[in-house]
C-alpha cells in the first residue's frame, strides 16, 4: 500500500523531458542525472529526487537546470550518455548503479558525483573509504555484502526443504563481477547445509535456462543477487520462477509487488531522497570528500502471500509477523 501511495503522490508532479523556464537573477546551477533504469519504477525514483530538490529550494528552469539521461543497461549507451553529460560541465552529476557511476568516473575526476544503488564503492575504486571518500565521488550504498546471507536464510525459512540454492547475477553489472555477494552467500550456505550454485546470466534466455534447470529436481531455491541487470529483468525472473515452481528471494521490493515470492532490501525511494540532500549540499559549496558514503538504515521485508499459496507454501507465522507488507 505504501508503495502505491508513494507513486500516486508523485506520479503527475513532474513532466519529462524537463523544459527550461525563465532564469532568475543570480544564474542557474546545473545538475546532470545518469539513470540506468528507464522503466516506470526508475521514473518514480527520478521524480522523487527532483521533488526533493524542489523542497530544498531548487526549481528546474528557475535556479536549476536538470539534464536527465535514462539509458537502460546497455554498456555502450551508458558510456555515451556519461560522455555527453560531462561535456556539458554541470555543477554536480547524480548517478545510480555501479555501471552508471563507473561510466561517469571514466569521464571526469573533477565534477562532483553523488551515487545511489552502488554496493561496493571502495572495491570498485569510486572512493578511498566510506568515511573519507577522498575524491570527487560520494553517495549512498544500497547493499552490503553480508545481506546475501540474510537472503539465503529467508529462503530456507520459507521452505526448509531447500537443499540447493542458485545465486543468479550478471557478472558485467554485479559488484566485484559477482564475488561481492557470492562470498557471504556461500558462507551462509555452508552453515545451512545447502549446496550453493553461482550462476552468471546475461540474457532472458540465460535466466530461463538457469531457473528451468533449478526446477527439474525438488529442493531447489533461488536467490536473485542485486545488480542493475537483475533489477531491469524482474519480469522474466518472476515469470520463470512461477513457471518452474521455484521458491525465490529478490533484493527489490518491486519484485514482490509484481508477483515475486519475497523481497528484502533497502527503502529505495528513501535513497533517492538522500541523494537529493547531498546534491543540495554540493550545490551550496560542500566538497564531495567532506561527505561520507552512507549505508542504508531502512530495510523492507515484503511477502507475496498469493504467490506462496500458488507454490503450496505455508509460510511461518513468525516470518509473516516480521514482514513490513504482506501482499494478498
Amino acid at each position: 500500500m505504501r508503495r502505491r501511495e508513494f507513486i500516486g503522490l508523485i506520479g503527475g508532479a513532474v513532466a519529462w523531458p524537463l523544459v527550461a523556464r525563465p532564469e532568475q537573477a543570480g544564474g542557474v546551477r546545473r545538475v546532470g542525472v545518469l539513470m540506468v533504469e528507464s522503466d516506470p519504477l526508475g521514473q518514480s525514483y527520478l521524480k522523487s529526487f527532483v521533488l526533493k530538490l524542489q523542497e530544498l529550494g531548487w526549481t528546474d528552469g528557475l535556479n536549476l537546470h536538470i539534464e536527465v539521461h535514462q539509458t537502460g543497461t546497455d554498456a555502450e549507451r551508458i558510456q555515451k550518455s556519461a560522455k555527453e553529460l560531462v561535456a556539458r560541465q554541470p555543477d554536480v552529476i547524480a548517478t545510480n548503479t555501479t555501471p552508471g557511476t563507473a561510466a561517469v568516473q571514466r569521464e571526469t575526476r573533477t565534477i562532483p558525483i553523488v551515487f545511489v544503488s552502488v554496493s561496493d564503492p571502495v572495491g570498485e575504486g569510486f572512493v578511498a573509504s566510506l568515511a573519507r571518500p577522498g575524491g570527487n565521488i560520494t553517495g549512498f550504498i544500497n547493499f552490503e555484502g553480508s545481506i546475501a546471507g540474510k537472503w539465503l536464510n529467508l529462503l530456507k525459512e520459507m521452505d526448509p526443504r531447500v537443499v540447493r540454492a542458485a545465486g543468479l547475477f550478471n557478472p558485467d553489472a554485479a559488484p566485484g563481477g559477482g564475488s561481492f555477494f557470492l562470498r557471504p552467500f556461500e558462507a551462509a550456505a555452508r552453515a545451512l547445509a545447502i549446496t550453493p550454485l553461482a550462476i552468471p546470466v546475461r540474457s532472458d534466455a540465460d535466466i530461463e535456462a538457469a531457473i528451468a534447470a533449478l526446477g527439474r529436481e525438488p529442493g531447489g531455491g533461488l536467490v536473485v543477487m542485486a545488480d542493475s541487470f537483475m533489477g531491469s529483468h524482474r519480469a522474466p525472473l518472476i515469470e520463470q520462477a512461477a513457471r518452474h515452481r521455484v521458491v525465490a528471494v529478490y533484493p527489490f521490493r518491486s519484485a514482490s509487488a509484481q508477483g515475486g515470492l519475497l523481497s528484502y532490501g533497502p527503502d529505495f525511494p528513501d535513497l533517492y531522497l538522500q541523494q537529493a540532500l547531498y546534491v543540495d549540499r554540493l550545490l551550496r559549496g560542500t566538497k564531495p570528500n567532506e561527505l561520507p558514503v552512507q549505508v542504508p538504515i531502512k530495510f523492507e521485508l515484503v511477502v507475496n502471500l498469493k504467490t506462496a499459496k500458488t507454490l503450496g507454501l505455508e509460510l511461518p507465522a513468525t516470518l509473516l509477523g516480521r514482514a513490513d507488507e504482506v501482499i494478498e
